[in-house]
């Protein structure tokens, strides 16, 4: 009894949310067009960073090799983009990857994801609120901060100097403006977008007019007489070597890593799958051309920026303005200003925008309070969900300091991203029947249910020729197990081989045996496991979009987010902890009990037959 017990408790944690072809009903305005997304993407993604960011590496990591850095950031941005592009085409919900966690591995990484996603909006929104405000008070003189500070300034741990009462107010007004609808939140967020890319573009031209290119070629002489002037001394210091690439591909890289965070935020298109026209074409079409937009204008702005400036001479709080002032357009400042504002505002909508939509997600799927899904008859906006969410986001940004939390932020991020790569791996070798159940089961009954169905002259064994040369061209039923355990064994594998990267590299390049063996040997498991997978047949199932190359595209862009969190701090992880903590509190006291996928769940593990009804009898218990 304790057996089977606990065979039922483990079902329920991986029993999938059913896979439904087409749009289906929505209880959602589909008012959204593919402009509307890509606007929405690239004012998420195109947030302040691009005033800022730019100088910061270039003066401390990259040099003028940051338009490189922000090449490979974007590449490594976009594996993860095709993933979300695929399963926008695929499963045209809202939720994003909370949804797609859901239809694909179970119901228990789908609220670890959905939670994650929760905390990471709810942070990135509280921290924009705050950088708006901050902004803004730095265009008028510090006159707001100089106030507070001398009428209700805060002496608590953990707690901002003062409350920030404009970022209070402005989170809860974008609150009641995304209440209103989503048609009227998208011509806010064009708007606001249009007039940051006029800005970018203005700044794109003024570098091509008023740069020289000698500032990405400059001589020994030039290095000498810097340093000289900065440091008092003839050594160069910290300023690089010289040429292009002054620090040396470490320096590229390790700029990439920190570029990589400035595309975040293009997954909020994922979360309007049912609030877009036509979400199968217009989604995959959303995030891809706004990552491009969002690459041309890192592209164009670090590379006008270090053109009219040698980078070491850069402000990395304010570059842009001190470029304009290097070259003699000192009153542009303003003009960087006004882009800077609009940037925030729509890296502000766009981090609001999601957040509502996947608690509504979940909770309409019973892993949350259900009064978290009521939709506005009128507006039809999921209104409780919104409100709840931008209240506790404003009070956030009203108490706290967040810049210790934008790691933890980062690490739900990632953690979704990898989660969709994860999911197109599996679900692209996997026969009809499982992409599309007919009846609400889990993984388990529903491979029992087949196995037994199955002819006995058709019946597989898993042999080598089944996992290198299997003879099927579509997926059958054992070649999606193989391949669902093969991508298990990956996940566990790449983690292992990115914590020996991420903590023991020094070793490694020193060629310590036991960390040579030990990465060898993790490596040949990663080929192994990704040579049986790539031998799986995969569904020929038409989509408007699918990822090109598996299963090496989804394999990087895991590796690569797996690679990123684990350069995260101790603490970081720890609060991580507490976080999931309260997380899973909430799943296994309320949501596994009320999940809507759970209400026909059988009580006693049923014979499964193919005459088995669909729907069952009015008279039968619900389990």
């Amino acid at each position: 009894m304790l057996c089977q017990a606990l065979r039922r408790f483990g079902q329920k944690l991986v029993r999938r949310r059913t896979l439904e072809p087409g749009l289906g009903e929505s209880r959602f305005a589909r008012c959204l067009s593919s402009l509307d997304l890509v606007a929405l993407g690239v004012g998420s993604t195109l947030g302040a960073g691009v005033y800022v960011l730019a100088g910061e590496v270039a003066k401390d990591k990259a040099g003028p090799a940051i338009v490189i850095c922000f090449l490979v950031a974007a590449l490594a941005s976009v594996l993860a983009g095709l993933c979300y592009a695929e399963f926008g085409a695929r499963v045209p919900r809202s939720g994003s990857a909370y949804l797609y966690s859901y239809v694909t591995v179970g119901e228990l990484w789908a609220f670890t994801t959905g939670w994650n996603l929760i905390l990471s909006y709810v942070i990135a929104t509280a921290s924009v609120a705050r950088a708006w405000s901050s902004t803004f008070d730095n265009l008028i003189g510090n006159q707001i901060s100089l106030a507070l500070r001398g009428s209700v300034s805060m002496h608590v741990p953990q707690l901002a100097e003062y409350p920030d009462f404009f970022a209070l107010g402005l989170v809860l007004l974008l609150t009641g403006l995304l209440a209103l609808g989503a048609s009227e939140s998208a011509l806010v967020t064009k708007v606001f977008t249009g007039v940051n890319l006029l800005v970018l573009g203005f700044i794109i031209i003024a570098g091509c007019i008023k740069g020289h290119v000698h500032n990405w070629h400059l001589t020994d002489k030039d290095y000498q007489e810097a340093a000289s002037r900065l440091n008092g001394t003839s050594s160069l210091g910290s300023l690089g070597s010289g040429g292009f690439v002054p620090f040396g591909a470490d320096g590229i890289l390790r700029g990439a890593a920190t570029c990589f965070y400035a595309f975040v935020g293009f997954d909020c298109i994922a979360t309007t799958g049912e609030e877009a026209r036509d979400p199968q074409r217009s989604i995959p079409v959303g995030i891809v051309v706004s990552l491009l937009v969002c690459f041309v204008a890192y592209f164009g702005v670090s590379a006008a920026l270090t053109f009219m400036m040698p980078y070491y001479l850069l402000q990395p709080d304010s570059p842009l303005p001190e470029a304009f002032r290097y070259v003699g357009w000192a009153p542009a400042r303003y003009l960087v200003a006004v882009g800077s504002l609009c940037a925030l505002s729509t890296s502000l909508l766009g981090s609001m925008f999601p957040m509502p939509r996947v608690i509504y997600a979940m909770a309409e799927d019973g892993l949350l309070f259900r009064v978290l899904a009521r939709i506005h008859p009128r507006t039809r906006t999921p209104l409780v969900a919104t409100i709840v969410s931008g209240i506790i986001a404003a009070v956030m940004a009203f108490l706290f300091e967040l810049t210790d939390l934008v790691d933890l932020m980062s690490i739900g991020t990632l953690l979704a991203y990898s989660l969709v790569a994860v999911c197109v791996l599996i679900l692209r070798y996997q026969p009809d029947e499982l992409m599309q159940p007919k009846v609400n089961q889990t993984v388990e009954l529903q491979w029992a249910q087949e196995d037994k169905e199955e002819p006995e002259a058709e019946k597989e064994t898993l042999t080598l020729q089944t996992l290198l040369c299997p003879s099927h061209l579509t997926p059958t039923q054992l070649s999606g197990r193989i391949v669902y355990a093969a991508v298990s064994i990956l996940a566990v594998v790449l983690t292992g081989l990115c914590l020996v990267l991420a903590h023991w590299s020094k070793e490694l390049m020193a060629g310590n045996p036991a960390w040579v063996t030990v990465s060898a040997f993790l490596l040949l498991l990663v080929i192994s496991a990704t040579i049986v997978i790539w031998r799986q047949p995969q569904n020929p199932v038409c989509l408007h979009f699918k990822v090109p190359a598996l299963p090496l595209l989804p394999l990087l862009s895991i590796f690569i987010n797996v690679y990123l969190m684990m350069q995260m701090k101790a603490d970081t992880w720890a609060q991580f902890g507490v976080w999931m903590l309260i997380g899973f509190a909430i799943y296994f006291i309320y949501g596994i009990r009320n999940s809507q996928e759970g209400q026909s769940d059988p009580v006693l593990p049923p014979p499964i037959t193919p005459q088995t009804p669909e729907v069952s009898s009015p008279d039968a218990p619900s389990g």
